[in-house]
């Protein structure tokens, strides 16, 4: 038997986090968090916020839903207790343009696989029950595709990724929820890329009974605190009446723990699991800031300098192939074709952390999350085009510092 080693402390150096998510979490939420002074989850202070959290929510996502709440966790967990509805043998049409679409898809193959089905490809099954539609990397999910697939195979449960970030393309949300109504299906949507970046409302697409986010992203809270969620009466009913085989991810059972029982608000929650002081803390607020700034406000700051960050990137002969506010997907300048993931990975040992895409063809991504100031964006393109030349590129920066003069100078003029 070997002595135990006892390592160093770790230390992690400060980084720009210009990737995909999470995002560059506010040092007010950081204080937040680091600020509670109590680890009992059941203190008075924590039920008042876990309530208060409830409803500014619900602002924010733009909803009547009283099921409406944060599950502990990523926005995988969200995903999770969204998908959990579905049962063995579920019809089910997934839209899939994507990375993270396509961990959708895999998700409900395995909710809507039979045990037979499940047992036969464990890791990967195939259910009879569900319909893949795959999209070309770099395309969006239109209206058209949904229609036409809802209409060909009737489906009970449909769904798709409102931003997809594998790609960095934004699906038709409207023609997805119409396509829903019109054919009987119920709507599933992950929203975790565009809740808190795109201005909308869910209730506005009644055709979409769930939908699932993460904390880290357009909320701008840390990763392991509360995945948003929001479940229409209809999907709750009908959770009522097929059960599921889960007790950690069950919608119903998560939302007795914020006040929400048989489909009310009520003074005090149910235990069903154990809720942190301090995650609690940072979650309030995030979701504090958000409301303070303005969903519409933050979402026109992402629209305009994201396009400061494209013409910059465009400048120096990329490719943008993105349509997404808050992410940039490019392929390098055709010299420098192929050398994508060493251009990242050069990036990122000096503490800027832009991403690849993680299928293919493999492209470059740079996120601005919660970064929407001028002096922020100069930052990530100087870094960005001094990687590039440090792997031998060239580009005109007389031509970048046009672009970006002619972007924040055309903001100056309206102002």
């Amino acid at each position: 038997m070997t002595d135990a080693t006892i390592f160093p402390q770790l230390e992690i150096p400060e980084t720009i986090a210009a990737g995909p998510g999470p995002g560059n979490t506010d040092g007010r939420v950081l204080a937040r968090f680091a600020g509670a002074g109590l680890a009992d989850h059941m203190h008075g202070d924590v039920l008042r916020g876990m309530v208060e959290c409830k409803h500014m929510l619900r602002a924010v996502m733009g909803t009547d839903n009283v099921h409406t709440y944060g599950v502990t966790g990523t926005g995988w967990s969200g995903l999770d207790v969204m998908f959990s509805a579905v049962q063995p043998g579920d019809k089910v049409v997934m839209f899939v343009n994507g990375t993270f679409s396509g961990i959708d898809g895999l998700t409900v193959r395995m909710r809507a696989a039979t045990a037979g089905e499940l047992a036969a490809n464990p890791m990967d099954p195939q259910p009879a029950s569900v319909t893949i539609v795959n999209v070309p990397h770099g395309q969006s999910v239109t209206g058209e595709i949904v229609e036409a697939a809802l209409a060909a195979h009737k489906p009970k449960w449909a769904a798709m990724a409102h931003w997809e970030t594998g790609s960095g393309r934004v699906n038709d949300i409207r023609g997805f929820s119409d396509a829903c109504g019109k054919h009987g299906a119920m709507g599933l949507v992950d929203a975790v890329s565009s809740l808190g970046v795109e201005d909308f409302r869910i209730d506005d697409f009644p055709g979409v009974h769930g939908w699932a986010s993460c904390p880290q992203k357009g909320i701008c809270c840390l990763p392991l605190t509360y995945a948003p969620v929001s479940f229409t009466d209809h999907y709750i009913a009908e959770l009522l009446k097929t059960g599921t085989r889960t007790f950690a991810h069950h919608p119903i059972l998560e939302a007795r723990h914020w006040g929400i029982i048989d489909g009310k608000d009520v003074e005090k929650g149910t235990y069903h699991r154990t809720h942190s002081a301090y995650a609690v803390s940072a979650f309030h607020e995030a979701l504090r800031i958000l409301l303070q700034e303005g969903v519409a406000r933050r979402a026109k700051d992402y629209t305009f300098h994201e396009g400061a960050l494209k013409s910059a990137v465009a400048a120096m002969g990329c490719e943008v192939t993105s349509n997404m506010t808050s992410l940039v997907v490019l392929n390098l300048p055709p010299a420098m074709a192929g050398r994508e993931m060493e251009l990242v990975q050069h990036c990122r040992a000096q503490n800027f952390g832009i991403w690849p895409t993680l299928s293919e063809p493999v492209q470059v991504r740079i996120g601005i999350l919660n970064l929407l100031q001028e002096h922020v964006i100069r930052d990530i393109v100087a870094r960005f085009g001094q990687a590039v030349r440090e792997l031998g590129g060239t580009f005109d920066s007389q031509a970048v510092e046009a672009a970006l003069a002619a972007h924040y100078g055309q903001a100056i003029a309206a102002e």
